[in-house]
């Protein structure tokens, strides 16, 4: 399997499990049960395949205990737990935030999840591009377990989408590849929302993202949001004691002054340069890397892009009380969302997300 990872990330290159036969979804038909039969094909040290009220899952777990998993029909990754420290207990956290959809056996919100939305002049839906798409696994690949990958892909109308997943000792990379097999260009954002737990409201952060320009903008609507974009983009006092304005108005676009911005007041921004500034031949863009910080547990979380254009960054404030108050959560990732991506006829796009640490 070729990586979709053309960066400063380890290829995957030694164990190889593909399939030629049709791939398998969760309405596969076979003597074997799904789980039985992904891990025939695909499942290697380290890959296991499982189920659970009847949805199909993958884990993965590297050599130093870090793990994840994620949902085979909607490609939602729901934990991702690195081993962030040496205590003899473990050392593990889970660094996603999710919830139960009411009403589903299954079904969360929350975590990572992939966005792709139609953005086509004139459409007024703006609808996701997934949401009828069931995603199967395609192939697999391992590097002595210390490097695990899982390769996903389904259609969208006239688009083949490919994503992978890869977890390796202190990261876990998403990325994804949109080709374009119709005669009419498509045009779509695209965004790796990752939601992500933090102890407390009082000392959570990001730091990184001094001196870029952000205006404050609704989240890309997703089958795994958590606040939809019109509670996004409610708006709430900050605490007092932060001494920080209100959110500026929708289209109204600042500089990021401070190192470190506070994420425990209500916000929802896009970082990023401004559609007209991309028009010049040079311009500013927003940083390659960030750095979330969760102060109650003393770790911290880089978030990589590749591809994308903008960084989506949002915090609940106290709307984070209505999924109780047992800790909080933020959302961030990269997107293309401000300047849509226009995928012409037999051609390609593709972007990618990388979750780092070096808290160990």
């Amino acid at each position: 399997m070729a990586s979709l990872l053309p960066f400063s990330l380890p290829k995957l290159h030694i164990i190889k499990a593909s399939s030629s036969s049709p791939p398998l979804t969760a309405t596969t038909t076979t003597n074997l049960s799904i789980p039985d039969t992904l891990n025939e094909k695909f499942g290697r040290k380290g890959i296991k395949f499982f189920e659970s009220n009847n949805t199909p899952f993958v884990e993965m777990t590297v050599r130093n205990g870090s793990s994840m998993k994620f949902q085979i029909p909607n490609a939602h990754v729901t934990s991702y737990m690195p081993k962030v420290n040496w205590k003899d207990d473990g050392g593990f956290e889970e660094v996603l935030y999710t919830v139960p959809v009411p009403g589903s056996d299954s079904a969360s919100k929350g975590g990572v999840g992939l966005v792709i939305n139609d953005a086509s002049p004139g459409s007024a839906s703006k609808a996701s591009l997934l949401s009828d798409s069931v995603w199967t696994v395609k192939a697999s690949d391992s590097d002595a377990i210390d490097a695990l990958q899982v390769e996903l892909s389904c259609s969208a109308g006239t688009l083949d989408i490919t994503y992978v997943i890869t977890l390796y000792p202190q990261s876990l990379a998403t990325a994804v590849k949109v080709t374009n097999t119709g005669r009419k260009a498509v045009t779509l954002t695209s965004a790796i929302l990752s939601h992500l737990r933090s102890k407390k409201r009082n000392g959570t952060a990001i730091d990184g993202l001094r001196a870029c320009s952000y205006c404050t903008h609704p989240p890309p609507s997703s089958p795994f949001e958590l606040l939809s974009p019109s509670e996004a983009m409610r708006t709430e006092d900050p605490i007092w004691y932060t001494f920080e304005d209100p959110e500026k108005k929708p289209g109204s676009w600042t500089v990021q002054e401070g190192d470190v911005t506070n994420l425990g007041n209500k916000m929802s921004r896009i970082y990023a340069a401004p559609p007209e500034e991309r028009l010049k031949g040079i311009y500013n863009t927003p940083p390659s890397k960030y750095e979330t910080i969760d102060q109650g547990r003393k770790l911290f979380f880089r978030v990589i892009r590749m591809g994308y254009e903008d960084i989506y960054v949002s915090s609940p404030g106290s709307l984070a009380e209505k999924y109780g108050r047992d800790g909080y959560f933020i959302c961030t990732g990269p997107a293309s969302v401000l300047v849509p991506v226009v995928v012409n006829p037999g051609e390609g796009w593709r972007g990618a997300q990388v979750i780092e640490h070096d808290n160990l």
